[in-house]
């Protein structure tokens, strides 16, 4: 399979304004996430999708790949499809532009999901081994069937125990967090983001389940922990913290 990661960021965000081009460790954020993205053996091109010239240059400036789209996308979503359409790949990763801890290799397991037939998407999930998170509607879950494919996604906790505590050290685990990074067939994806939003996704405000809704399929992939994205302030000095401690014990 061909595949291409493609990164939608945008300059704008009412928490962190300007986020992808942050640059306390010395790099600007979306370089953090590019660079992560290009040390996955699946990729054979890395491409920022943006709709501002400021983001556009510093990915140039770092020797990246930027091309530059329409400022009117509802969603990032829509953002990669248009830059997916200009591609000759047959899959393509969405990563968000604030993940600067994305693993290449949960991205490699997520392009090998969709090596299975039949698969029009896919996606990652942890573990949930805390009641905080089970109940949090911030933390997404989904629930799949024995193929590892998604029944559905919610804010709510699912499944559901009617009788007793949930099991949070089950194995295999049936408790998941979703995690937000997606792969799609490149024709699905150009399908799903010309697609209305469906009832169900209006509701829960999570735009995988348009793909449920409309009878797509979503294999799902349980990795070990999750990847912390960049979302306010207090993140973004969390990430510069640990990024120079890092820096200075590989120093050391």
């Amino acid at each position: 399979m061909r595949v291409a990661i493609v990164i939608p960021a945008r300059f704008a965000s009412s928490r962190l304004p300007g986020k992808p081009l942050l640059r306390d460790t010395g790099k600007y954020l979306v370089q953090h996430v590019y660079e992560q993205a290009s040390r996955a053996r699946c990729a054979s091109a890395v491409i920022v999708a943006t709709d501002d010239s400021r983001i556009c240059d510093a990915v140039r400036e770092f020797g990246g790949w930027a091309e530059m789209t329409r400022a009117d996308h509802a969603s990032g979503t829509d953002r990669v499809a248009e830059v997916a359409a200009r591609l000759a790949v047959d899959v393509v990763l969405n990563v968000q532009g604030d993940e600067p801890l994305i693993e290449p290799a949960a991205l490699d397991a997520l392009a090998d999901l969709m090596a299975v037939p039949g698969t029009d998407m896919a996606t990652l999930a942890v573990p949930i081994t805390a009641e905080e998170n089970y109940r949090s509607p911030n933390v997404v879950k989904v629930v799949c069937d024995d193929r590892g494919r998604a029944l559905y996604f919610s804010r709510s906790p699912i499944p559901m125990v009617r009788d007793g505590a949930p099991d949070f050290a089950a194995t295999p685990p049936r408790f998941l967090q979703h995690l937000g990074v997606y792969a799609y067939r490149k024709d699905f994806l150009l399908k799903i983001a010309g697609t209305e939003p469906h009832p169900l996704e209006e509701s829960e405000k999570l735009e995988q389940l348009r793909v449920l809704g409309t009878g797509g399929t979503i294999g799902v992939g349980v990795v070990p922990r999750a990847h912390r994205g960049v979302d306010t302030p207090a993140d973004y000095a969390d990430f510069v913290r640990a990024y120079r401690e890092g820096a200075s014990r590989r120093a050391a």
